[in-house]
This record gives C-alpha cells, structure tokens and sequence, in this order.
C-alpha cells in the first residue's frame, strides 16, 4: 500500500529588507515625539488645575494616539524582522 504524499508546506514570505525596518524604526520615534509632548503637557495641566481643561484634552488624547501608533509601528518592525 503506497503512503499519500505529505501536504505541501505553506509558501515562506518574503523577508522584509534592513532598509524598510530602519524607516519603520525612524518613523515610530518621530511618531512617540508627540506622545511626550502629550504627557508633558498634560501633567502641567492636571498639575496646575488639579484636572485637564477642556481645551487641551482633546489635544493630548490625540498625542496619546500618536505616540501608541508610534509604539506600535517599533514593535511591528522589530518583531516582523526576527522571524
């Protein structure tokens, strides 16, 4: 009795160049700047007033978004070059 062939393995993707994870890297620091200035800001803020106005917060939720998507963009890049 013959034994059926063994499925074939998945196709490996591509693996991304040095070049691409280096920017990825570059434009996710750029991207934390305003995630500090977000943190900074608002500390002053709450330190002051004992709560952020209503001006300002709006800004610094934005801030904080941007610094996470800057985050995220390093661990992306990081993790997607080790394997």
């Amino acid at each position: 009795m013959s034994e059926p062939n063994p499925p074939a393995a998945p196709p490996v993707p591509p693996a991304r160049g040095g070049c691409l994870t280096a920017l990825m890297v570059i434009c996710g620091v750029i991207l934390l700047l305003p995630g500090l200035c977000a943190i900074v800001f608002g500390g002053i803020s709450v330190s002051e007033g004992g709560r952020i106005d209503a001006d300002i917060a709006p800004l610094v939720f934005l801030g904080l978004v941007v610094g996470a998507v800057g985050v995220a963009l390093i661990w992306v890049a990081i993790k997607g070059r080790r394997s």
